[in-house]
């Protein structure tokens, strides 16, 4: 029996000695000796899909590596576990219920974010991302891990792998606002995310600019309302005191030239007009160049016929 036991505790204990040491507690450093090897997804009973690998290295130098497991898995206690069955605060309990339809999994460990981001979690709730969960329990609203990725793996604004970060944020929203299905469902506006990178603004992100707008510099980041919502900072005069966080001066006959609209057949066929008229160009001085060269290669060759 001994040997058995052996046999089974061994492995992990290597794995667990052989994990990186910093700041990890022998609380993480026990579920990390198993979730570290662990590949793979499994299938809940009630159908859903659950990642049981963590990467030890990328959780310890993301923003939640000082964290133990269950600071967000608070209703698990054993190692290896069961069932989660601990008592769970009565704030977080409550918020999990609240969410437990997109959650399934484990709504508590979801709803633990608001222990350390309370402030930001309530702006969340009262959002039109929020509100779609809470009031509506639609499986498709925007909530933490749908912006910053795994809570295992979340990284600074500022680090250029952030989901959220200037370089990949356009992208990020456009999971929800670039999907037909969703723009279909909820009446959304088709073409945000193509007008966006056709404008001024997307390109100049394109090119690396870094201090051009994104998405949250006109909508917030976390209380985001609707376009109709007076609260909205896109909402009528509100885009007077938006855009001119930028745009010092901005005044009522400027904003109407930030918009996500379809640009009308003027802008369109301008855009064209130029392009040809740049190639058109470019193809007239390489002509010029050619047949230029092609004259001068001529003169010498009669030249120097004549001479013989």
């Amino acid at each position: 029996m001994s040997k058995k036991l052996l046999m089974i505790v061994a492995p992990l204990l290597f794995l667990a000695l052989g994990l990186p040491s910093a700041a990890l507690s022998s609380e993480t450093a026990g579920c990390l000796a198993c979730h570290t090897s662990m590949k793979g997804r499994i299938k809940t009973a009630g159908g859903a899909i659950i990642e049981l690998n963590v990467d030890s290295d990328r959780f310890q130098s993301s923003v939640h590596g000082g964290l133990t497991c269950t600071d967000c898995h608070a209703g698990f206690t054993d190692n290896p576990h069961g069932s989660p069955s601990a008592a769970v605060s009565e704030p977080v309990a409550s918020l999990s219920r609240k969410i437990s339809s997109k959650h399934t999994v484990d709504p508590v460990a979801a709803a633990a974010c608001i222990k350390c981001h309370e402030e930001t979690y309530q702006k969340v709730l009262a959002s039109a991302h929020g509100k779609n969960i809470i009031e509506k329990h639609q499986t498709d609203g925007a909530l933490c891990v749908d912006c910053h990725g795994s809570p295992h793996y979340i990284v600074k604004a500022k680090d250029p792998a952030s989901k959220i970060g200037r370089a990949h944020q356009v992208e990020t929203c456009g999971k929800c606002h670039g999907d037909i299905r969703i723009i279909e469902k909820y009446k959304l506006q088709e073409n945000v995310m193509e007008s966006f990178k056709e404008s001024f603004h997307g390109r100049k992100l394109h090119l690396g600019h870094t201090k051009v707008p994104v998405c949250a510099s006109c909508h917030n980041a976390h209380d985001i309302m609707t376009k109709t919502d007076p609260n909205s900072p896109v909402f009528g005069k509100n885009r007077l005191v938006t855009c001119g966080k930028c745009h010092k001066g901005a005044n009522e006959k400027f904003i109407p030239a930030i918009t996500h609209q379809k640009p009308g057949p003027i802008p369109h066929y301008t855009e064209k007009a130029l392009i040809v008229l740049l190639l058109s160009t470019f193809a007239f001085i390489v002509i010029h160049v050619l047949l230029e060269a092609f004259s001068d290669i001529r003169d010498a060759i009669f030249r120097k016929g004549r001479e013989e």
